[in-house]
């Protein structure tokens, strides 16, 4: 239950780290590729023997590496757009209800029971990522009149989140082990650090973003609790194999849950009524859909 908590508290961390971000004014870009490269140190001192040579491209998860660096990237910056438009809790809701796409997969997957209490807790959490999104007060947190637009950002999280997931369950069934899960993180976050080095590289070039000494020390910050909550999350799927279906909703739930109050503590976020009830709605959800862990 350790690396369970581990991954609730580092993955909350996360996106609260991303409103310091926005109140020191530093480049979310800047600040996610050194996210990355802070993992891969992170990963390299954690595993003590990492051997990255021409033999790993034949292993099966080094494809499933390289997509998911390139979906971390992209993801990490739609969280971080996402926290700073429409505010932490409504951030952390959309992107755990994700949890509803790793259900479907696994019904399609591992041919697990359709229910008619599956299906109206995918309804009941599409319709909690809507409440949860709709805006204070018509402004966003930083008080600009809201954009209706904006709403997209939960949705595309919402889905994104989901996919990545998903992934993470398929890798650590089909191809993942104690000797190996090392590898493909460091891989994988080694990937989404050098497309974001690319990226960061031509909008310094085109002088579209100018280099912030601050975004290093971000990056370090964010990047240690972003590659424990993804070790921490692949090690109790390890530990309590073939129970993904509780371990994902009680991760989820407790990300939600965490994240919501310290946000509302020190950011002094306010949630309208409507968005109390996606949460509340969501919370009620994942906590139906546990079952008692082993």
């Amino acid at each position: 239950m350790l690396y369970l908590f581990g991954s609730i508290v580092f993955s909350s961390s996360l996106t609260l780290l991303f409103k310091v971000v926005e109140r020191y004014r530093i480049s979310n870009l800047q600040a996610i590729v050194f996210n990355y490269f802070t993992c891969v140190v992170t990963g390299l001192l954690m595993d003590g023997s990492f051997k990255l040579n021409s033999a790993v491209a034949g292993e099966g998860w080094f494809s499933w590496s390289v997509l998911m660096g390139l979906m971390f990237i992209t993801t990490f910056n739609l969280i971080a757009y996402t926290v700073q438009k429409m505010g932490v809790a409504i951030t952390s809701v959309a992107n755990k209800l994700s949890l509803v796409i790793p259900f479907l997969f696994s019904i399609y997957l591992y041919n697990e029971e359709v229910t008619l209490f599956k299906i109206a807790g995918i309804v009941i959490a599409l319709v909690a990522v809507v409440l949860t999104s709709m805006p204070s007060g018509g402004k966003e947190p930083s008080g600009q009149p809201f954009q209706p637009a904006l709403l997209l950002l939960p949705v595309i999280l919402f889905g994104a989140s989901g996919l990545i997931d998903t992934m993470i369950k398929y890798v650590e069934t089909t191809h993942l082990n104690d000797a190996n899960k090392n590898l493909y993180l460091i891989t994988s976050f080694g990937v989404a650090g050098i497309a974001g080095l690319v990226a960061l590289l031509i909008l310094l070039l085109t002088g579209k973003e100018k280099f912030d000494y601050r975004s290093i020390a971000a990056g370090v910050i964010i990047g240690v609790p972003n590659y424990l909550s993804i070790w921490c999350l692949v090690q109790v799927l390890k530990n309590y194999s073939g129970n993904s279906t509780a371990i994902l909703p009680i991760n989820n739930m407790g990300i939600v849950l965490f994240s919501t109050m310290v946000a509302w503590v020190l950011f002094k976020e306010h949630l309208t009524k409507t968005n109390w009830l996606g949460t509340v709605s969501y919370t009620h959800l994942a906590g139906d859909s546990q079952m008692t862990l082993p």
